[in-house]
This record gives structure tokens, sequence and C-alpha cells, in this order.
């Protein structure tokens, strides 16, 4: 493909009635998260009886009923996806006292009996490492015994599928899929259950509007949308934010879909993607050199890797890299309706 399409517009994810049935390959979000206190005006401000319920400090039913909001956009997601799509959520559970008791909130328990009961295949799903070295983040009675609590660094990357395994029956899909391969070693790091981004996280976009958004970093929706679909496919974000899929797909050669209800959030997403030519690049040079560096480490210790890639002419490990297509990002518009078009160039061979 040599162009894609990426929309950003205001909605509210539990209804995109705008958007047909089976549309969207990928859908890959971050929601609010039930519990946190960040969220609870949002929350709030949605269903009266979530404000009566935090006022009267039940915990139990405030939990329900954000997540009985949510349902309704995991309802959508199911219906947009196409069969044999993927809906990869990210969440993390909430630690909070209420009425003077501290406890766990598990939102990502609640959200796949959801999505459960919808029809999605739950899969194995990764957790997110976020641990952080802050002096204070342990919590209870420090070292007196049974009074203390684990401390939360980690976040859940639920993984489902809508139906049956996705079939590439056509020509041009199949094509699609190979060009789509990812590398040896990135497969044996991306499919692990555990993913620490601890000291990578990428400065891409607006910061103000990824402190607001509370955005997970690029690589996290980058690995997904490349683990999950194929050139050419559309990445839908119902909770879009600061726009981090919007990069992603951009950077991997995908169409892309953003909805929010939060305009402000939605312009600094405009903005970010308008402007995010050359960090995308230079994060596509780093997985080429990361690759390049694969290669001479396993020349060094075992010899020539056993394949080579017919188009950019490096060794690879596996005959399915041999199609791998790299690009760079040649232009991005923003056109009059507000869509910004990505435009690529295909990186010449080694």
């Amino acid at each position: 493909m040599t162009e894609s399409r990426h929309t950003v517009m205001r909605g509210d994810a539990a209804d995109l009635s705008g958007l047909s049935d089976s549309s969207v390959a990928l859908v890959v979000t971050s929601p609010p998260y039930p519990m946190i206190e960040m969220w609870d005006e949002l929350f709030r401000a949605r269903d009266p009886e979530v404000a009566r319920a935090l006022d009267a400090r039940d915990g139990n039913r405030a939990f329900d009923l954000m997540h009985r909001d949510l349902d309704r956009a995991w309802k959508e997601v199911h219906r947009l996806l196409i069969d044999g799509g993927w809906a990869c959520i990210n969440i993390g559970d909430a630690a909070r006292t209420v009425n003077t008791r501290f406890r766990l909130y598990p939102n990502h328990a609640r959200v796949l009996s959801a999505c459960t009961a919808l029809g999605f295949d739950v899969l194995p799903a990764v957790l997110w490492r976020k641990q952080t070295n802050a002096p204070n983040k342990f919590m209870g009675s420090g070292m007196l015994p049974a009074g203390a609590y684990v401390t939360l660094e980690h976040e859940h990357i639920l993984i489902m599928r809508k139906g049956s395994k996705r079939e590439f029956s056509s020509p041009d899909l199949k094509r699609a899929r190979r060009q789509s391969a990812f590398f040896w070693e990135e497969r044996n790091r991306w499919f692990s259950d555990v993913w620490d981004f601890k000291g990578t996280r990428q400065a891409l976009g607006p910061s103000e509007a990824r402190d607001r958004s509370a955005a997970f970093p690029f690589e996290l929706p980058f690995r997904l949308v490349n683990m999950y679909s194929v050139r050419g496919d559309t990445v839908l974000d119902p909770f879009v934010g600061a726009g981090t899929t919007i990069l992603a797909a951009m950077a991997s050669g995908r169409h892309s879909i953003g909805v929010d209800i939060d305009e402000t959030l939605l312009d600094a997403a405009r903005a970010g993607a308008a402007a995010a030519r050359q960090r995308l690049n230079d994060f596509l040079e780093q997985r080429a050199a990361a690759h390049a560096g694969f290669v001479d480490s396993y020349r060094q210790d075992k010899g020539e890797l056993p394949h080579r890639n017919a188009r950019h002419g490096f060794p690879v490990m596996t005959a399915q890299e041999e199609d791998l297509m790299l690009h760079a990002i040649d232009e991005v518009r923003l056109c009059d309706d507000g869509s910004i078009v990505v435009g690529y160039r295909e990186t010449e061979c080694a």
C-alpha cells in the first residue's frame, strides 16, 4: 500500500452507530478505569447513580455501575469487528479505600466477564509491568506482618477474538499478510505474557495530553497492531485519548479510526499525528537497526541466518520473513475534513 487514512472524531464509545458492522479488523484501546479517582468525575457525569453510590461510599455498587457503562462500549466493539477480528483492551485494576476499607477492584476480571457474555473468545493475556522505584510505593504497615499489601505495579492487556480464526483467502490478503510479517526476534519478545517497558517510553505526542488521558507508551499499541492485523486493515480506538493508537497505525501501514468524547484531547491527537512524521521514521529506523544488531550478534555466536529477505536483502531467521516489507513515511497530510493521510515509500535494500 502507498497510503493510509486516519480519522479522529468526536463520539461516545457506547454508541458508534455511525460506523458500519464488521468494518474494523482490530480494536486497541484503554478505557477510563473504574474506581480510579482521576476518572470519578467522568463516570459521575455519565450516570447520576454512580455519583450517588460514590457519595454513599458504596464501592461495590459504584464499581458495578461504572462497568455497566463500559459494557455498552464492548458491545459496540463486538459489532464493529470482522469475523476473526481482535480486541486488545489495556486496563488496570484499582486499589482504593472506600468507607475506611482498602481493597482491590478487579477491573480486568469484570471486563473479561462482560466480553465473554458478548461471545468473544478470551485468549491468553499480557501483563504490562509498570513498576516504580518510588521509596513510598509500598502500602500498609511497612515491616510489620499481617497488615501490608502487595504493590500494584502492572496492568492487563486483555486479548480476545470475535468468532473463528481469520481466513486470508484472497491473493491480496495473503500478500498483505506476508508483507506484514514481523521479525523472528520480535516474535520472541512480543508474544511473551509479560511486557516490561520501564525506561522505554516513547516521546510521541503532546505530554499534557498524555497526562490527561493516561496514555500507554507507543511501543504497546505498535506491538498489538503488528501482532493482530495486516497492512491495509482498519484499527479502531474508541477511547483514543492522545492518539497513541493512531500513531501506531500510521507507523504500521494500517488505516485507523479514533473516537473520544473530549474535543480537547482530539485536537491534541490530530496535532500530534500531523507532526509525527520524523519521530515515527526515527522509530522505524530503530526497528531496522535492532534487526541488524540481532543479525550481527547471531553471526558472531552461531553463524549466518538461514534465510534472506527478498525485498530488502538482509538475513532473516525464517522463510515467513522473506517477504517482510519495511517502509518509511514520505508525507503526512491533514485534509480539510480533519482526516490524516499518510504516504509511504519502501526503504532501500541493504
